[in-house]
């Protein structure tokens, strides 16, 4: 038994960096260890079944997988400055921004990162793959172990079709992003919330660190960049104050409307397929029987542009923790979470399709 926390990570990871940023906020001790290939076999595969990161494992020898899942436990361990607003309008708007950044910003991520920066990448992945190996290994190492990642694309939706929606998509996000950093040090406040630590994922780990991807943010959107500076190194720890009055700032509609114009129509397509899926396999209907990470492809659109991506179930299970906290609202509480849906053009979420509820087992998504 150590006396902090293990942290089995990297740098360019989008998730290990939400959970690294949560880390140095909460003060929480810590030591992180690169994935290497000896760390997959050793402690990752045997203790989770399947190589991911980032993997935390606790001073009591328990594991922890999944950002999400992991900030939710060590915020019970560590309560001190919560992360998720005691009021509706701010916790709502954090879950929503929190489900939007994990799951619909890995399109953007994924692009810039593949078709923007691949060189860069390439050997980020060649020294994780090969640490202490000469530049010859670490690029033959880093062409393998990306395979998968960058063979990802079409099934995110990211083709020649849709790079152009993409790239104005992102550039409009960052846009509004950073008229709210102008006046705002955090979403919501001087706090970050766990929509912070879920933008946090894409906007450090591929966006300002990868080069062409930090000079695009750095030029039209310093305010961001300058927040992903203060979340990378949080300038009062277990401190900051989320605003007064439940206010969640104007500044911050823009977004929440992206992500419903954008993202919940794919989220209601999800949903549809989801319980098509298991009417038509009814072996499958069982409770904890293990949901595919794809279940089939569908057609979504991005701006001017339509093209099929992946239906991933996942998102379903991110979206149910937004959709539970609306569902166990009191009637005064459910009208002010309905004024914000409206101005950001939310309304489907107050009464969204309904769908297989969805959880986690042996670290991977099951029927509940």
């Amino acid at each position: 038994m150590t006396q902090g926390y293990t942290l089995y990570g990297a740098e360019p990871s989008y998730y290990s960096g939400k959970v690294r940023a949560y880390l140095r906020y909460k003060r929480i001790p810590f030591a992180e260890f690169l994935n290497t290939p000896d760390a997959y076999r050793s402690v990752i595969l045997p203790r989770v079944g399947w190589p991911v990161i980032p993997v935390v494992i606790t001073p009591e020898d328990e594991t922890l997988q999944d950002s999400t899942e992991i900030i939710d436990e060590l915020e019970t361990r560590f309560p001190e400055a919560p992360i998720y607003p005691a009021t509706v309008k701010q916790r709502l708007a954090a879950l929503l921004l929190e489900v939007y950044a994990d799951e619909w910003l890995k399109i953007p991520a994924m692009h810039y990162r593949w078709n923007r920066n691949y060189d860069f990448a390439i050997a980020e992945f060649g020294k994780m793959s090969a640490p202490g190996a000469d530049a010859e290994t670490q690029h033959a190492a880093g062409l393998k172990i990306s395979k998968p990642f960058a063979g990802a694309l079409p099934f995110l939706g990211v083709t020649p079709k849709t790079e152009a929606a993409i790239e104005q998509s992102y550039e409009g996000l960052l846009g509004e992003l950073d008229k709210h950093f102008a006046v705002y040090e955090f979403l919501f406040g001087t706090r970050p919330s766990i929509g912070d630590f879920g933008l946090i994922g894409p906007l450090y780990a591929h966006q300002y660190r990868d080069p062409a991807s930090g000079a695009l943010m750095k030029s039209i959107a310093p305010n961001v960049a300058r927040w992903v500076e203060g979340m990378m190194k949080p300038p009062h720890p277990k401190g900051g104050e989320f605003l007064p009055r439940d206010e969640v700032p104007e500044t911050l509609i823009p977004v929440l409307a992206r992500m419903m114009r954008e993202m919940v129509p794919v989220l209601v397509s999800t949903a549809h397929h989801l319980q098509k899926w298991v009417d038509e396999n009814p072996e499958d209907r069982r409770a904890g029987a293990e949901v595919p990470r794809a279940i089939g492809m569908h057609v979504f659109s991005l701006g001017d542009a339509k093209e099929n991506r992946a239906i991933f179930p996942f998102d379903l299970w991110m979206l149910q923790r937004p959709l539970d906290y609306i569902a166990n609202l009191e009637a005064d509480d459910r009208l002010r979470a309905a004024d914000l849906l409206r101005q950001a053009g939310g309304e489907t979420l107050m009464e969204f399709p309904s769908f297989p509820r969805l959880t986690r087992r042996n670290f991977k998504i099951a029927l509940a």
